[in-house]
Parts: C-alpha cells; structure tokens; sequence
C-alpha cells in the first residue's frame, strides 16, 4: 500500500478526448485535457489544458485554468488564469492571478474576507 506522501505526488490525467460524467475526487494533483460533467475535489492542484472542460464545480488547493470551466471554482491557495482561459462562475480564492485575454463571468471573493465575515456574525 502507498504512503499518504507518496499519494500526494500522484498526477492523474484525462487525455483530450475523453468524457467523465460524475464527480472525481482526488488525494494528488490532476491534469484534464478531455471533458468533465461533474464536480471535482482535489488535496492538490488542478490544470485545466487549453482542450480541458467543467460543467461543475470545482474546490482544489491550487489550480490552473487554460481551457474552460462553466461553475464555481474555490481554490485554498493560487487560482492562475491563462490568457486562453474561460470560465463562468463564482470564485473564492486565496490569491489570484489573471492574464489578459482571460475571460472571466461570475463573482470573486477573497478567502480573509469570508472568514472576516464570518467571525463578525459570530460574536
């Protein structure tokens, strides 16, 4: 059986071409350049290639947006969004990086800001 840290570097990949319908969780990081109808969860990062689709929501450490996602996206740490880049949902990042000629369609939160809020309707 494989040690949690050897887990953590495992890469999976969906090549161009192929279509999952439903959810994927994963421990690593992944790589879609084929289609995804379903929501995906991730410990690591996730790269989207310039061929890679969403259709669902998306919630990942780090990510890295080249193609297409049509949901929401929360991202722990760094959201980078490639100039090829097309996404349409809300987003609830960390930080984030945006490269002109990215399109972008929905809402950004910043993560200090929810918990902000959060601890002020608490007290």
């Amino acid at each position: 059986m494989a040690k949690f840290a050897e887990m953590e570097t495992t890469i999976n990949t969906i090549a161009q071409g192929t279509t999952i319908k439903g959810a994927i969780s994963a421990v690593g990081d992944f790589r879609l350049d084929g289609t995804l109808e379903g929501n995906i969860t991730l410990n690591g990062k996730l790269v989207v290639g310039e061929s890679g689709y969403i259709k669902g929501n998306v919630v990942c450490q780090n990510a890295n947006i080249i193609g297409r996602v049509d949901g929401n996206i929360s991202v722990k740490e760094l959201l980078s969004l490639n100039s090829t880049a097309n996404v349409k949902g809300d987003i609830l990042i960390n930080r984030l990086s945006i490269e002109p000629g990215a399109t972008f369609s929905g809402s950004c939160r910043m993560l200090d800001e929810v918990r902000k809020e959060t601890e002020e309707a608490a007290e």
